[in-house]
């Protein structure tokens, strides 16, 4: 029986201990340490220097990054010193150091790639936690079969499982070869489109539909290619794609027309440019701002809060009302009566300056007030104004204009009058004529 590979390594670190040159072992330890932390910091300022401005949750993100790569660096550097000091003196101890090393950065680059992919607004779920665990688990798990000598075995039986498939008998090593080359392939896929919406988000030349245009393009590329690359790992003819390909098109041309017409509609949206994220619109009877834009629906925030998901086919084939599509000023109007005595002439210039006091009333566009109407209690009149926020609603202003307004009136004395209504009594009621005897 073999000796297991931790008891040899751990006799040769005893005689390495009575030798002098061990010393020489720790100080190259401690240069590849620190050397891996300077470039780690150096190589950190130079692809996240935007990055260190930002949020509380993208500076975490870099931390992540920065411990991650310094792991990887410090491997690679006792690399190099074991192959430079091997030519003079034994290096058991950079041996022994080398899996450690390579299991710690192999576990935070794990977690970086895991939370920049599936990660947002800094809130973790329960299950990239407990995939998490179970992921460090299977890396501590390879490192202690490596270290007994009980890897190879654990190869060896895994090839020697077959279980049916179909016709044919598939090794359970080759199966879970499969799903492992899946996952990494899928991960790394859905990595990268998460980086590259991260780095167009920050182009601020760029129009905002076009930058979701390119993310979401960019990930369904991605994502095709890593399908393509994972079928080729596990051994899979790529021909046989010609058949699934002719039954998703008769999918598609008998069951899934909404679904595709949502999709294609999406992309026409972000490419035609109709609107964007942070458009206030209206459509059908949903009305809000946009908050997302995605390939098959958009999501309309109203302004109590709820949100509806709206299909990309219902905005392209219904007329839409886009309150912010080249200005997202929006004139807002509140009615008053007063009485037939009111001097109107000097009145309305006092509306217009009680409306430009209001902070959301915009000063660019004066506001105006009209004599609308002759009514049956007095004199119609409308205090019209123009507001640059409307995402943040038009009850609130209103009502501060409302109450300016009515200041107003209360320091002018002016009458606003209520309906009268006159109502007459008539009594049809026939005489009662007694009976003659």
């Amino acid at each position: 029986m073999s000796t297991p590979l931790l008891t040899t390594l751990l006799s040769d670190l005893s005689d390495d201990l009575r030798n002098t040159n061990f010393v020489w072992q720790v100080v190259a330890v401690l240069l590849c340490w620190g050397l891996g932390w300077y470039l780690a910091r150096l190589l950190t300022k130079l692809f996240t220097k935007k990055e260190l401005d930002q949020s509380k949750a993208e500076k975490l993100r870099v931390d992540r990054f920065f411990h991650a790569l310094q792991l990887m660096l410090t491997l690679g550097l006792i690399f190099i010193a074991r192959a430079v000091l091997g030519r003079w003196q034994p290096v058991h101890l950079l041996t022994v150091l080398i899996p450690l090393i390579g299991s710690l950065a192999l576990i935070r680059l794990g977690f970086y790639i895991f939370r920049r992919t599936f990660v947002r607004d800094g809130e973790i779920g329960t299950f990239l936690a407990v995939f998490e665990k179970l992921f460090a688990g299977l890396v501590w798990l390879g490192l202690i079969l490596h270290f007994t000598g009980l890897w190879q075995d654990l190869f060896d039986l895994l090839d020697d499982t077959k279980l049916p498939l179909a016709h044919n008998k598939v090794s359970l090593l080759t199966i879970l070869q499969a799903i492992a080359s899946v996952l990494v392939t899928m991960i790394a896929a859905l990595w990268a489109s998460a980086a590259l919406e991260t780095k167009l988000m920050q182009l601020p030349n760029m129009h905002m539909s076009l930058r979701v245009v390119l993310s979401r393009t960019g990930r369904a590329v991605l994502i095709l290619v890593a399908i393509l690359v994972s079928l080729t790992l596990v051994g899979i003819d790529l021909t046989v794609l010609s058949v699934f390909g002719g039954a998703l098109g008769v999918g598609l041309g008998f069951g899934l027309q909404k679904i595709t017409s949502s999709y294609v509609s999406g992309f026409i949206i972000l490419l035609d440019r109709s609107m964007s994220i942070g458009d206030i619109i209206t459509v059908d009877k949903y009305n809000g701002k946009v908050t997302q834009i995605n390939t098959r629906y958009t999501v309309l925030k109203g302004l109590d809060g709820g949100e509806s998901v709206i299909p990309n086919e219902m905005l392209v084939s219904n007329p839409v009302q886009n309150y912010s599509l080249s200005d997202r000023s929006v004139w807002v109007s509140t009615d008053l009566v007063v009485a037939y005595n009111t001097d109107v002439e000097a009145l309305l210039p006092l509306l217009v300056e009680t409306a430009t006091t209001i902070a959301r009333v915009s000063k660019e566009s004066s506001p105006s007030a009209y004599l609308v109407k002759f009514g049956a209690d007095g004199l119609e009149l409308r205090l019209g104004f123009w507001i640059s926020d409307p995402e943040n609603g038009r009850t609130g202003v209103i009502s501060d204009v409302n109450r300016a307004v009515w200041k107003l009136l209360q320091e002018r004395k002016v009458e606003l009058p209520y309906a009268q209504r006159v109502v007459t009594l008539i009594n049809n009621a026939p005489d009662k004529v007694s009976d003659q005897k």
